[in-house]
């Protein structure tokens, strides 16, 4: 029997509802993936888990204490192939096995190399019927950082902006105060961008977005969330101002990756709670946040932060996914860098004008090919999702 066909009508309302439960994961997870399940017997739910990573327990543990002996010969309902080895906690496999489950659901592989598969064979070996790839589209999205650091130790990366119908992501430099906001998309788009920064690990900014605008980049969307969102600068000369919002409101949750040597504006920082980095020089002109610009019109200087170094270390520290919110200067050095997975893209209903700031502030050195974009109608704005690699790694 082909797997499509082993599918039952109602499997994809179940796998929804996992789905919903895997959704409230997010900021609470990570590094773990975002997973929910539910466990179904005689068409009643008996059982629900969700992950999340302080508690240890997976969403199966979870949903199987909460069915208790309910669980015997019913169905789970998991957006995540279930572990099949000893982590944190034991095997899943095993637990959903010894609950005498008598058939999984199983929405989308698990990308890990640790488990790719092997997860599925278990239970099939200890004789549990197991159908895949129910709602397999919705539930890789919600873990496509945990594919892409999985595979790789590096963060996933989301090249974030709200723009004018001409490319321009600010007004010109100078037309308004240092900090004053300065908003193109309406308050629906911008409740996108917070639920954005609450489901991800890290946001990125380089020096001249600091100097120019004074941002605070916080998780303002007033979700739970078990680690504060990590504020990352470039900044290779450490010229981030004492008297900034991002320092004044720093709780170890700000993180500066620089090329000087230490000093005593290092040692200052740190006892304002900031924690400095030093990264290596730039190997090539495409992997480094490129230029820091003294005046408008100036010509550019090398900064030497490596692009290349900082996603290493942030990978290092399971910083699982990360959006670039910055100028133009470094979104152009991402992408030609490679270094950018993903591309949301708001779109104002405006022109900016020739002196507004452009989206990339130089020509980009590779071809890029996206996928085939989403695009949504968000208030009087344009949303546009394009991915610019797979980071599940298949085609």
């Amino acid at each position: 029997m082909t797997q499509e066909l082993d599918r039952l009508p109602a499997d994809e309302g179940w796998m929804e509802r996992a789905l919903e439960l895997a959704q409230h994961s997010i900021g609470l997870a990570s590094p773990n993936p975002a997973v929910g399940c539910v466990v179904v017997k005689d068409e009643m739910i008996v059982g629900i888990g969700r992950h999340e990573y302080d508690r240890k327990d997976h969403a199966e543990i979870v949903a199987l204490k909460n069915a208790g002996e309910a669980a015997r010969g019913a169905t789970a309902y998991v957006t995540l192939e279930p572990c099949c080895h000893t982590g944190r906690t034991g095997p899943c496999t095993n637990a959903l096995s010894e609950a005498g489950v008598a058939r999984v659901v199983i929405a989308t592989t698990d990308p890990s190399p640790a488990v790719g598969g092997k997860g599925i064979e278990g239970l099939r070996a200890a004789g549990i019927a197991v159908t895949n790839g129910v709602l397999q589209f919705q539930a890789r999205k919600l873990n496509d950082a945990f594919a892409k650091h999985i595979q790789t130790n590096l963060p996933f990366v989301t090249l974030k902006a709200g723009l004018s119908l001409d490319g321009r992501i600010a007004p010109a430099p100078g037309s308004a105060p240092r900090g004053a906001p300065v908003f193109l998309t309406g308050e629906k788009a911008r409740e996108q961008v917070q639920e954005m920064r609450h489901a991800a690990d890290a946001v990125i900014t380089g020096i001249n977005t600091v100097l120019q605008d004074d941002p605070h980049l916080t998780d303002r969307s007033g979700l739970p969330r078990r680690r504060r969102l990590l504020r990352v600068i470039l900044d290779s000369g450490l010229r981030t101002p004492l008297d900034s919002k991002l320092v004044r409101t720093a709780q170890d949750d700000l993180l500066i990756f620089c090329t000087v040597a230490p000093t005593q504006r290092q040692r200052t920082l740190e006892a304002l709670g900031v924690r400095v980095e030093r990264v290596a020089a730039c190997e090539a002109a495409t992997d480094q946040f490129a230029t820091e610009t003294a005046s408008r019109g100036s010509a550019p200087r090398r900064s030497g932060v490596s692009l290349k170094a900082v996603m290493k270390r942030l990978g290092e520290l399971e910083i699982l996914s990360a959006i670039l919110e910055s100028g133009g200067q470094l979104n152009a050095s991402a992408l030609s860098g490679g270094h950018v997975d993903k591309i949301t893209l708001f779109f104002a209903p405006i022109f900016l004008g020739p002196d507004g700031v452009p989206l990339l502030q130089e020509p980009i050195t590779k071809t890029l090919l996206p996928i085939p974009p989403t695009i949504e109608c968000i208030g009087h704005d344009v949303r546009v999702d394009a991915y610019l690699r797979n980071p599940w790694g298949e085609s």
